[in-house]
């Protein structure tokens, strides 16, 4: 494994692969610790602004399916109208409906997306698995 071929990769590339690791780590302690405290919410504003950093997929454009586009950034596009929604929940309390929509946006948006960066072609497919 090696981060090379990662940190060699044009922006907007490394930015994004770096945001999602901190949200997949940070998305992973929310899971597993207590709810309701002042650490849960510190790290929950943390992960929203780690979220919408999906904006910057829309300058990768390594695969081009619909015009500049690929079907991946139909989850981008998922992800930037879920997590503001999701966060109003929280503002409004709807406990279920949060917790609802930031565990499919967790297994979905990152750990799905992530394991498609992991075909052989992909900048990721490379670094962990080498050239």
């Amino acid at each position: 494994m090696s981060l090379g071929p990662l940190l060699s990769a044009p922006p907007p590339i490394p930015w994004h692969a770096f945001a999602a690791f901190a949200a997949l780590a940070i998305g992973g302690a929310q899971l597993a610790l207590p709810k309701g405290t002042a650490r849960h919410r510190a790290l929950g504003y943390a992960w929203v602004a780690l979220m919408l950093v999906a904006i910057s997929s829309f300058w990768i454009q390594q695969i081009r399916l619909i015009g500049l586009f690929s079907p991946i950034h139909l989850l981008s596009i998922l992800v930037l109208v879920t997590v503001p929604l999701a966060a109003w929940y929280a503002h409004a309390h709807k406990v279920a409906a949060r917790r609802g929509a930031m565990i499919k946006l967790y297994l979905f948006a990152l750990v799905g997306a992530g394991i498609f960066t992991l075909l052989p072609g992909r900048i990721m497919h490379a670094v962990v698995f080498g050239q």
